[in-house]
């Protein structure tokens, strides 16, 4: 009887280990087929996007992940704008933090230092936030008020 219930505990404690060795996978979801334009002072810019729409997505994000590719992001969708607040605990990947309001345009750019548990929460509302590697926002042109267009922040902002 000692050496099953001894079995079981090794059982549940390596089913423990391979549960915290899952949640620190990085979380990869369908690509939206509908690329993410910017529209810059100097031409069109566009990104295959990943779309965190619910809560649980948009805790976890990019967390764990170690690379992406220049043209690759992450759209944070909520239900309205207001003041948000992001963090860069296990994410060991350096980012650009792209604020965008309910207008479609950039209200803020930030930088995400990784492992950082600092908040970035620009003084703006924001109903989207775009996540892409860092120095990619200055490398293609976004800038505060330029236009990002994708379907899911054209239904909010309209086409105009």
């Amino acid at each position: 009887m000692r050496l099953a219930s001894l079995l079981l505990l090794l059982a549940a404690f390596a089913l423990g280990l391979g549960s915290t060795a899952r949640a620190q996978q990085p979380m990869l979801l369908q690509v939206h087929p509908e690329r993410l334009i910017a529209e810059t002072a100097t031409g069109e810019k566009s990104f295959s996007i990943e779309v965190a729409d619910d809560a649980s997505e948009r805790q976890r994000g990019l967390m764990f992940r170690k690379s992406m590719d220049d043209d690759r992001g992450m759209l944070f969708v909520f239900d309205r704008s207001m003041p948000l607040g992001f963090w860069m605990q296990n994410t060991p990947m350096p980012l650009d933090l792209i604020f965008i309001g309910e207008d479609g345009k950039v209200r803020a750019i930030e930088q995400g230092v990784p492992f950082s548990t600092d908040s970035i929460a620009p003084p703006v509302n924001a109903q989207f936030v775009l996540e892409l590697k860092a120095g990619t926002a200055a490398k293609t042109g976004i800038k505060l008020g330029d236009r990002l267009r994708h379907p899911l922040i054209d239904a909010v902002a309209g086409s105009g």
